[in-house]
């Protein structure tokens, strides 16, 4: 890999030869947004090709809060699970979860609450942060509720809070432990990843706060009777502020799937290599089948939170849709501050960008994704098709 250049003081770390040109695109974001404290990390059939950071006092170390990139690594253990034959997709909830019948939501299968069509997306009320940090608290309130949408008619919505709460909620009475124990011992330590759903106390030095937008125009709120403003519980007493609720130990400690991931675009980058590629010595995570069913759209239209077209795959975000230069079954997930991060098997990217800073026009994921992804599309088109050699 080549070391960083003196003509781009802006940006540190490492690329291979071949995507040298990558560094001086984050440089151009970087000179863009003074002060941005970004990662960018990339692997080409499961070998690190990119390896940069940007920003004050950032290393590629440093962690973010990364907040809905969980939900890539949640969902991840429950396509093992699936694949292990211990979840069943079109298996009704109801028959594991008895308390989730209530409301006509007894037909309701994991392959719904996955693709998004539960409708279950807050309280009255409004969750408190403890509420928030807490997914089996979160799926105990949600349970009783009828959803927002009639069922079974094709409507979908982006759980923004509590969607690894159901999900996990069912693993936790599958197999008697949490996604997030199934995560750290099947993924997190056997692949030493810097991406934790639930930071140990030990790591807080490495934690670098998430930063306000620097935007001079606010973005308009979403109306006070909408879906959206029940999903992002904006209206709750007080109403969850992002940036609050991501610099909030207890959050970071009980790493909730849907919202309080932390780690570093190597973590990120190295998960998402590991289910497509060989990692460490070990195969792929996901068998063909697998990521066939996984990676295929579930929820076609437009979501009625976000207003995205084709949004979902299941449990994952679709890719193509976004960055067209990516092939149809790329997966992954963005998070609230503007990162992205996803595995594309048509390519053999594994790709993970990660700020600290909310985007100044409030997009997610974050404008420059589009052009450092189309020019990782190019560059790796341009190598052989196949693995490259290791680094020396």
């Amino acid at each position: 890999m080549t070391p960083a250049s003196p003509t781009a003081p802006l940006v540190h770390g490492t690329t291979d030869e071949q995507f040298t040109a990558v560094r001086a695109q984050l440089a151009a974001v970087a000179a863009a947004e003074p002060g941005l404290r970004a990662q960018l990390a990339v692997r080409l059939h499961g070998r690190p090709v990119v390896d940069l950071w940007t920003g004050p006092d950032t290393t590629g170390d440093s962690l973010f809060a990364l907040f809905s990139s969980g939900k890539g690594a949640a969902h991840l253990v429950v396509a093992l699970l699936v694949q292990d034959g211990t979840l069943d997709l079109d298996r009704p909830v109801a028959l594991d979860w008895p308390e989730f019948a209530a409301h006509g939501k007894h037909d309701l299968t994991l392959r719904d609450l996955l693709a998004h069509r539960a409708g279950l997306l807050g309280t009255p009320e409004g969750f408190s942060t403890a509420d928030l940090a807490d997914d089996h608290r979160l799926a105990s309130l949600l349970a009783p509720l009828p959803p927002a949408w009639p069922l079974g008619k094709g409507h979908y919505g982006y759980h923004a809070f509590t969607i690894t709460a159901l999900t996990g909620e069912l693993v936790r009475r599958v197999t008697g432990r949490t996604l997030q124990q199934h995560y750290e011992t099947r993924l997190r330590h056997p692949y030493d990843l810097d991406f934790h759903l639930g930071l140990p106390a030990t790591e807080e030095p490495r934690y670098l706060p998430v930063q306000r937008s620097r935007a001079t125009a606010q973005q308009p709120a979403p109306a006070p009777d909408s879906l959206t403003h029940l999903a992002f519980n904006l209206h709750a007493d007080p109403a969850t502020d992002l940036t609050d609720f991501a610099n909030t130990r207890q959050v970071r400690s009980q790493g909730p799937g849907s919202s309080g991931s932390v780690g570093t675009a190597r973590g990120l980058a190295k998960l998402y290599a590991a289910t497509i590629s060989e990692v460490d010595g070990r195969p792929a995570l996901l068998a063909p089948e697998t990521l066939k069913e996984f990676a295929s759209p579930h929820t076609p239209g437009t979501d009625l939170i976000t207003g995205e077209e084709d949004h979902f795959l299941l449990g994952f975000e679709a890719q193509a849709v976004r960055h067209p230069a990516l092939g149809p079954q790329a997966f992954g997930h963005s998070g609230a501050v503007g990162a992205n991060a996803f595995a594309d098997p048509a390519t053999g990217l594994a790709y993970s960008y990660t700020r600290a800073r909310f985007t100044p026009d409030g997009r997610v994921p974050a404008t420059e994704n589009d052009s450092l992804i189309t020019t990782l599309v190019r560059l790796s088109a341009a190598l052989p098709d196949r693995p490259l050699p290791a680094a020396r």
